[in-house]
């Protein structure tokens, strides 16, 4: 049987991989030019270490993205969902948003969360229309320029297969 249309979209933006340490750099410098403030690469390291599911979505070419979980009991929750700046905008993040939501599903998960900045509109838009949302807000979460931004934090139920 051969691939679908839905299947050769999918690939053709992106295939997926597990995230491994030596890939840091490349995350690194994505995450600093995604972010105003990003992640260290402690922080990724220590994600990986702890067994934490990270992926790599990329082309031929180059990493497009990224997204760490953490996967508990029934829940999971989505820590970092990062794309490329450049690649943003072409169905990217939603493609890894999906692959990551399938995974936690894998792994048991029948309710997922996740903390988004209000200022990121664009992000808040695609979880909406994935069938996320709001549950509640996280007063002063994020570091912000000027003070601290609270976090929207978003949850969507799992279905069964």
């Amino acid at each position: 049987m051969g691939a679908t249309a839905s299947d050769r979209a999918e690939t053709a933006l992106g295939r997926l991989r597990p995230m491994r340490e030596g890939d840091l750099d490349t995350v690194m410098e994505i995450e600093r030019r995604a972010y105003p403030f990003p992640w260290t690469h402690g922080i990724f390291r220590d994600c990986l270490r702890a067994g934490y599911p990270a992926w790599i979505l990329h082309d031929d070419r180059r990493v497009l993205g990224y997204g760490v979980l953490s996967v508990a009991a029934d829940e999971a929750h989505v820590l970092n969902l990062c794309i490329e700046p450049r690649e943003q905008g072409r169905g990217v993040g939603r493609r890894l948003l999906r692959a990551l939501l399938r995974l936690a599903a894998g792994h048991g998960a029948r309710r997922v969360f996740l903390e988004v900045r209000p200022s990121n509109p664009h992000a808040i838009a695609l979880y909406d229309k994935e069938g996320f949302n709001e549950i509640g807000r996280r007063p002063r979460y994020y570091p912000a320029h000027v003070g601290r931004e609270d976090a929207i934090v978003m949850a969507k139920e799992l279905l069964d297969p």
